[in-house]
C-alpha cells in the first residue's frame, strides 16, 4: 500500500535550530524520555503489594514487568523505521499519547487482567518514546556536537532506569500516595512533555511516497515477542531444555528467519538489512546487546541483594543505588563534553568497557558482610563505565550510516540493547534461583524446601517472620549467590570490550542528520553524481 506521508528534510546551511531551540526541544524529549524508562522500573518495589491489592498470582507478578518491557522491546524498530518515513514530531508526540493512556488505565485498573493490558499500551508508547528521542537529536544536531547533548541522555536513561526502584518504594511506602500512583506519576511529566514538543520543536516537513512493510512487523513483533516470551518462563515455569523451550525458540527462530527472508524483499524495510554490512553498525550492535545484559542485569540484582540480604526496606534499597546512579551521570556527560571538544570517541567507548568490566569483577567479590562504603565504590565504578559505553555505541553508528538509514540504526541498537537486557536478565535470574537452591539446601539440610526464596519463587522473603540462625543463612546464602551471579555476567562485559577495540573511530560529522539528508537526496539528484 501506497501512502502520501510527512517526512522531515532540512536544506543545506539553511533552517538549522539555534542552541537555544535545541536546548529548548531537548527539555521535552528528556521529560519525555525519562518517564518512558521509569516505567519499565519503577513498579519492582511495588509489585508485592500491587499483587496483594488486586489478589494476582504468581504468575501476574513476573508478567506484570514483562508485559511492558516485551511490548517496548518488540515495536523499537517499527518506530524507528517510521521515523525514516513520518513526521517525527506527529511520531513521538503519538508515542507519548499512548503512553498516557496506558497509564492512566494502569494507574485505576481495578484488576489484573486490566493491569497487564494497560502495560502493553504503555509499552509500545514507551518504545515509540526510547527510540525517537535518539532519533530526533540525531536529526537536529551534527554528530560533531552530538556527544554534549548525547551525553546528558545517557544519563537521563541511566537515571530513569536506576532511579525507578527508589522512587517506586518512596511511592508504596507513602501511605497517602500508595502503589497506583507508580502509574500516575508519568501522566503529568507526558502531557508537559507533549506541550514541550509542540512549542520548541521545528523540523521543516515536506511529502513524498512511501510504503510500509506491514507484514515484515508483523512477523518481526512476533518472533521476538516469542522468544522473549520463552526468556521470561524458562527456568521458572518450565525447564530450559525441555519440549516447550524446542517449540518457542524453535517458532520464535523460524519466525524471525522469515522475517529476514521478506525484509530483503521490502521496498521499505522495517530493518534495512544492509545497514548490516556497515562494519560498524553490527560491532555496536553486538555490543549493545552486551551492555544491555550488564546495565539491566546489574540494576535488577542489586536491588533484590540489598532487601534480601542487607535487609533494606524499598526506599533505602532505592538510596542505595545512588553511587551507580552519580557515576553514569557524571561520566556519560563529562565523556559527551569531551567528545563534542576534541572530536574523538573511540577511547571513550574502549575506557567505558574496561572500566565496565572492572565493576563486574569488583561486584562478584561481594556477599551478605560487604560493607555499604565499599559496595557504593564497586557500584560507582559500573555506573561510569556504563555512562561512558552506553550512548556514545549509539553515537558510532549514527556517524557512519547515510542520513535515510539514521532512524533505522539507532531503533536497531535501541532494540538489541533492550532484547540483550530482557534476555539477560531471566538467564541470570534462572542462575540466581538455582544458585540460591543450592546453597540453600547445603546451609539448611531439610529446611531448605520451605525456605524463602526457593527455585522458582518469585516473592521477596518476609525477613522479619524468619527465626534468627535461619534469616542469616538466608541472607547469606542471596549475598553469596549475588556475588557469584556478577562473576557469570562479567565474560559478557569482557565481550563487550573485545567488540568495542574493533570498531573503527572515523571523524564526526558536522552536519545534522536532517542536513546530510537533504544534501545526499541533492546529490543523487544529479545525474553521475555519488
Amino acid at each position: 500500500m501506497t501512502a502520501t506521508v510527512p517526512a522531515e528534510t532540512t536544506k543545506v546551511g539553511a533552517g538549522r535550530m539555534s542552541r537555544r531551540e535545541v536546548l529548548q526541544a531537548l527539555s521535552g524529549l528528556m521529560v519525555g524520555m525519562f518517564v518512558s524508562i521509569l516505567a519499565s522500573t519503577v513498579v519492582a518495589n511495588a509489585l508485592p503489594r500491587i499483587i496483594a491489592d488486586l489478589n494476582g498470582t504468581q504468575t501476574v507478578y513476573t508478567w506484570i514487568v514483562t508485559t511492558e518491557l516485551l511490548a517496548m522491546t518488540a515495536t523499537v524498530p517499527l518506530w524507528g523505521k517510521m521515523a525514516d518515513l513520518y513526521s517525527k514530531k506527529l511520531l513521538i508526540q503519538l508515542s507519548l499519547g499512548l503512553f498516557v493512556i496506558g497509564s492512566l488505565i494502569a494507574g485505576l485498573t481495578p484488576n489484573v487482567e486490566v493491569l497487564l493490558a494497560s502495560r502493553v499500551v504503555q509499552g509500545i508508547g514507551a518504545g515509540g518514546m526510547t527510540a525517537l528521542a535518539t532519533i530526533v537529536m540525531a536529526a537536529m544536531i551534527p554528530p560533531r556536537e552530538l556527544g554534549r547533548y548525547a551525553g546528558i541522555f545517557g544519563a537521563v536513561f541511566g537515571v530513569g532506569t536506576i532511579a525507578g526502584p527508589l522512587i517506586g518504594g518512596v511511592l508504596v511506602d507513602t501511605s497517602w500516595l500508595g502503589w497506583r500512583w507508580c502509574f500516575l506519576i508519568g501522566v503529568p511529566f507526558s502531557l508537559l512533555s507533549i506541550v514541550l514538543l509542540q512549542r520548541t520543536l521545528h523540523l521543516p516537513v515536506t511529502r513524498r511516497k512511501v510504503k510500509i512493510d506491514w507484514l515484515g512487523a508483523l512477523l518481526i513483533t512476533s518472533g521476538v515477542s516469542t522468544v522473549l516470551v520463552w526468556s521470561s518462563l524458562a527456568g521458572n515455569k518450565f525447564a530450559w531444555a525441555s519440549g516447550w523451550t524446542a517449540l518457542m525458540v524453535g517458532g520464535g527462530l523460524a519466525l524471525l528467519a522469515l522475517a529476514v527472508w521478506v525484509e530483503s524483499r521490502a521496498a521499505e524495510p522495517i530493518v534495512p538489512l544492509e545497514i548490516f554490512r556497515n562494519r560498524t553498525v553490527s560491532l555496536t550492535t553486538v555490543a549493545s546487546i552486551l551492555v544491555g545484559v550488564a546495565m539491566f542485569g546489574g540494576t535488577v540484582f542489586l536491588s533484590q541483594y540489598f532487601q534480601l540480604s542487607l535487609g533494606k526496606s524499598p526506599t533505602v534499597a532505592g538510596l542505595m543505588s545512588l553511587p551507580m546512579i552519580l557515576g553514569l551521570l557524571v561520566s556519560s556527560t563529562v565523556a559527551g563534553q569531551l567528545i563534542t571538544k576534541y572530536g574523538r570517541w573511540k577511547r571513550y567507548l574502549v575506557t567505558g568497557a574496561a572500566v565496565m568490566v572492572v565493576g563486574m569483577l569488583l561486584l562478584a567479590t561481594i556477599d551478605a558482610g560487604t560493607s555499604v562504603v565499599l559496595l557504593s565504590v564497586y557500584m560507582a565504578v559500573l555506573g561510569i563505565g556504563v555512562g561512558m559505553l552506553m550512548q556514545n555505541l549509539v553515537l558510532a553508528a549514527q556517524n557512519d550510516v547515510p542520513a535515510h538509514e539514521l532512524g533505522a540504526a539507532t531503533s536497531v541498537l535501541t532494540f538489541f540493547r533492550s532484547m540483550g537486557g530482557t534476555i539477560g536478565v531471566s538467564a541470570l535470574g534462572a542462575v540466581l534461583a538455582n544458585r540460591v537452591a543450592t546453597l540453600s539446601a547445603e546451609k539448611l539440610g531439610p529446611l531448605a524446601g520451605g525456605a524463602p526464596g526457593g527455585e522458582g519463587s518469585t516473592e521477596v522473603p518476609d525477613l522479619s517472620a524468619l527465626p534468627e540462625p535461619v534469616l542469616r543463612i538466608i541472607q547469606d546464602v542471596y549475598g553469596t549467590a549475588t556475588g557469584e551471579l556478577f562473576l557469570v555476567a562479567t565474560p559478557f562485559a569482557v565481550l563487550a570490550l573485545l567488540v568495542v577495540l574493533f570498531i573503527r573511530e572515523k571523524p564526526l560529522h558536522t552536519l545534522s542528520g536532517d542536513e546530510r539528508r537533504a544534501r545526499e537526496e541533492a546529490a543523487a539528484a544529479v545525474p553521475g553524481a555519488h
